[in-house]
């Protein structure tokens, strides 16, 4: 079906099913291309339900095998079949029993959805609809049953058989090859969440004593032999549970918790009850075969998925418009805890640059949404960085207007008013009302309005008055809804830095609610005065990014570089550092489009040397600080007309003159800094790691360190993070080592497809031209499977989506790659497809003969028959955008 003939879902049209699910029997005959799975329903009509109202229950490419109501079975005249529905003409006005018997071939399911077999391990994926792939059944997240899950298959073939819930029953079939398996789940759940595992797997085992005095007896399943690669997953996996006890009084329910690990995973992990699946890049990692990047990768992963077990299990979403709910949530979870753990600023650092560089662009494309849409077409397409992402700063600005007390009141009511419940926006944003008694509609807006709101700053300071004046005023972009927009409630954080560094006191404020350190902009525009103010400021605002906005400041440059050396709070210290520095990206950019050689103020130099050489800074802050925006970051800032070419020229141009000046300066700082020689992963050792590396990259910029030095480097290194650094700074810089480290890395890892995913994205990041061209070779190479979505992610999508220069190249024919891509990829895996098709989502920024190779090539892709649903919905909005 052609996108724009595709039914658009929409939240006002929402109602409960006319029939519930009180209890779902599965029995699974597991078979590689056989599979007989037998589902017995107990449904009953809803209350004001009128008699003989038809039953529909989705399916998705189902084979019906029989079926039968209250153990007779049912004459072809009382039901209609087809692949994707099943409906019952006129059911008992009563409760009554539904078996449904349908036949599946796992081993053709190339989708990843439903059940489908990764090298030779059954497994399942059923969100958001991937569960009418196994049954028919009301497969939508306000259908809340209780499972009971049998699973029968060869001995030999899956010696191991896991499901939702606690194991009640197991044992060999007598008479034949074969074992089962009884799982029972006491938690009523929706369908998404339903889960099986099933194949020769190798476990980790471990316990947990919970605050209640239980013992939860803890698993992790991987392929054979890897076992010592999960060891660090478990240990995340303890430290969440016992986070959660303390940061948020929840604690697990059942008697054990599953986690396996699968090499065919669309997405990065799933938090079915008691047994989540996860993509194994995010379980597996060691010393020699993970970077400090995997190690916090797979912390961030574990934990999010475990915390899921009450924000988004024990309560889930009504409706999938919902999405945000249980995902933003669930990321300020795991994102406060990897807080906790490591560096809370160096996290936040983290986090803000991720969402400038995901979800910023998103909010200013085609693809823009608000975190709570109202409509959609295909929901897979709505697992986005808005939802996600942004979804997450909203929790964070909630617990900003309410002060921590306040938001742990908010979220005990929840917990308290909805466990057990499919419960909305306005549900979550009840509870924190009604327990902290503050009015909180406008703060709302942050779910229903989508774009990224601009906060412009203007600040004068009155010696004789002793007074501070601040003007601030937001503006609210149009975005493809085109609905009109209102003042959101912005909560920006703030300080007034005197001279020495420290900030200044103030009497009192006018003008706007101000408190503990928070303006609390409501209005459009408001005027806010300071009195009191002994020196003059230097306003330091949006401390820790208090607010997901975009800040144009009238601070002057020199106020900017002072704050860099002083500011106390460190999120400002980097932000004003990248600030200067994007100034000066958007000067040169439009210096080299004009024919002129870039020119920077050595200042700036100066100040970033005098923070690298502060040892009384966190060395992983001093990293941060040093890396210049992205190139990403600047096209966003430019905003139209944009030439990828004459950025990547400025940004070289820039990073040569900082490392000619400060180069020297960075390494001796790297080198008062460096870690143990024994590799640890902790967040200390990380740091000091990724200062030497700042080190490495200011000195290839600024002439001290050439292509044989990194080589040194790379034969050097006792770990794969400082490895995998010189690898990529030697491709990326064309050094003349870069072949014979990239052959070198290629044969130490050859049999780890983990870690040469990380071989294909050093090349397809090489922000060169001919890149293009090294990509259409690396899809032959033995390493690359276009069936793979790692490998996809690894070569293709890191092309696309963080390699402006190749991908953009003016001739088109990164378009054209990445389309035909798409086109390859998108009737066996749509998902895969999709995710590859949104790179073009900031398409229309472009100059024009760049902006047209972009649309024909999106047009080509667009006019090829038969794309899936998935694919089209991406295409349409992206077009029409």
């Amino acid at each position: 079906m052609a996108a724009e003939e595709t039914p658009i879902v929409r939240l006002e049209d929402y109602r409960p099913t006319d029939y519930s699910i009180e209890t779902v029997e599965l029995d699974f005959r597991l078979a590689p291309e056989a599979t007989e799975v037998r589902s017995r329903l107990r449904l009953a009509p809803r209350p004001g339900t009128p008699a003989g109202t038809p039953l529909a229950l989705d399916g998705d490419g189902l084979v019906l095998k029989s079926l039968a109501m209250d153990g007779a079975a049912l004459p072809a005249e009382a039901f209609a079949a087809t692949p994707d529905r099943l409906t019952i003409h006129a059911p008992p006005a009563r409760p009554f029993d539904l078996e449904v018997v349908t036949r599946l071939d796992p081993s053709a399911n190339t989708t990843l959805m439903g059940l489908y077999i990764s090298n030779g391990i059954y497994a399942t994926q059923c969100e958001a609809e991937g569960f009418r792939r196994i049954t028919y059944f009301l497969d939508r997240p306000d259908v809340l049953a209780v499972y009971t899950t049998r699973i029968e298959a060869r001995a030999d073939e899956a010696p191991v058989l896991l499901s939702n819930g606690n194991l009640v029953e197991a044992g060999a079939i007598p008479g034949t090859d074969r074992h089962f398996a009884v799982w029972h789940d006491p938690f009523p759940k929706p369908s998404y969440l339903f889960a099986l595992v099933g194949g020769n797997l190798a476990a980790v085992h471990d316990r947990f004593r919970t605050m209640s005095g239980r013992d939860v007896r803890l698993a992790i399943y991987c392929e054979p032999g890897k076992e010592e690669r999960c060891r660090y997953a478990m240990d995340a996996l303890k430290r969440s549970m016992r986070w959660d006890e303390e940061r948020f009084g929840r604690e697990y329910d059942l008697d054990v918790f599953n986690i396996v690990a699968v090499s065919d995973f669309n997405m990065g992990a799933m938090e079915n009850k008691g047994l989540n699946v996860f993509n194994d890049k995010y379980v597996l990692v060691d010393p020699e075969t993970g970077t400090d990047q995997d190690y916090a990768g797979v912390e961030t992963v574990i934990a999010h998925e475990y915390f899921h077990n009450w924000t988004g299990n024990r309560i889930t979403c009504r409706d999938w418009f919902q999405l945000c709910l249980k995902e933003g949530l669930t990321v300020f979870r795991d994102q406060e805890f990897t807080s906790d753990m490591r560096s809370r600023p160096v996290k936040r650092i983290a986090d803000v640059v991720a969402l400038r560089q995901h979800q910023f662009p998103e909010d200013a494309g085609p693809l823009a949404h608000p975190p709570r849409p109202t409509t959609y077409r295909e929901i897979n397409n709505f697992y986005t960085a808005t939802v996600y992402e942004k979804g997450a700063e909203i929790c964070r600005m909630l617990q900003t207007v309410l002060g921590r007390h306040g938001f742990r009141a908010g979220m005990d009511l929840y917990f308290e008013r909805h466990d057990g419940d499919a419960a909305t926006i306005e549900d979550f944003i009840a509870c924190f009302a009604d327990a902290t008694g503050t009015d909180l509609s406008q703060f709302s807006l942050w779910y229903h309005q989508a774009g990224t709101p601009t906060l412009h700053a203007e600040h004068a300071y009155d010696p004789d008055r002793q007074r501070l004046t601040l003007r601030l005023q937001q503006d609210l972009p149009e975005t493809p809804d085109r609905r009109p927009k209102h003042a959101m409630h912005v909560p920006v954080a703030f300080g007034l830095v005197g001279p020495d560094g420290q900030d200044l006191s103030f009497r009192r404020a006018e003008g706007a609610r101000v408190d503990d350190g928070i303006i609390h902009l409501t209005t459009g525009s408001a005027e806010i005065t300071f009195d009191g103010v002994t020196a003059r400021p230097v306003p330091s605002l949006l401390r820790g990014f208090s607010a997901p906005v975009r800040l144009r400041s009238d601070v002057s440059r020199d106020d900017r570089l002072f704050l860099i050396g002083h500011d106390p709070d460190p999120f400002s210290r980097w932000e004003a550092a990248q600030s200067i520095g994007l100034e000066f990206l958007r000067a040169g950019t439009a210096a080299v489009r004009a024919g002129r050689r870039p020119e920077f103020d050595g200042r700036f130099a100066e100040e970033l040397g005098r923070l690298a050489a502060n040892d009384e800074l966190d060395p992983a802050f001093r990293a941060l600080a040093l890396m210049l925006p992205s190139e990403g970051d600047v096209a966003q800032a430019i905003g139209s007309d944009v030439d990828p070419d004459a950025i990547h020229e400025a940004r070289l141009a820039l990073q040569s003159a900082i490392g000619e000046t400060i180069a020297e300066i960075v390494s001796e700082a790297a080198a008062r800094n460096a870690p143990a020689p024994a590799y640890s992963p902790d967040a200390g050792q990380a740091g000091r790691r990724a200062l030497a590396h700042a080190a490495w990259s200011l000195g290839i910029a600024g002439g001290l360190i050439g292509s044989e030095d990194m080589l040194s480097r790379y034969r050097d290194a006792g770990n794969l993070t400082d490895r995998l650094a010189a690898l990529r700074l030697a491709a990326h810089h064309r050094l003349g080592c870069a072949d014979e480290a990239l052959s070198a890395f290629y044969e130490q890892y050859r049999g780890n497809a983990l870690v040469l995913d990380k071989w294909l994205m050093v090349q397809a990041t090489i922000p060169a031209h001919d890149t293009v061209d090294r990509v259409r070779n690396l899809m032959r190479h033995p390493a690359f499977s276009m069936k793979t979505p790692n490998r996809v992610y690894a070569l293709l999508r890191s092309f696309a989506t963080a390699n402006p220069v190749g991908f953009n190249r003016a001739d088109g024919a990164g378009f054209r790659l990445i389309a035909d891509v798409i086109a390859e990829i998108d009737p066996h895996n749509p998902s895969v497809a999709a995710r590859l098709a949104t790179a073009f989502r900031s398409f229309a920024m472009l100059e024009p003969a760049r902006r047209a190779a972009a649309q024909a090539a999106l047009s080509d892709l667009s006019a090829r028959p038969n794309l899936s649903r998935d694919v089209g919905d991406i295409l349409l909005r992206t077009l029409e955008g």
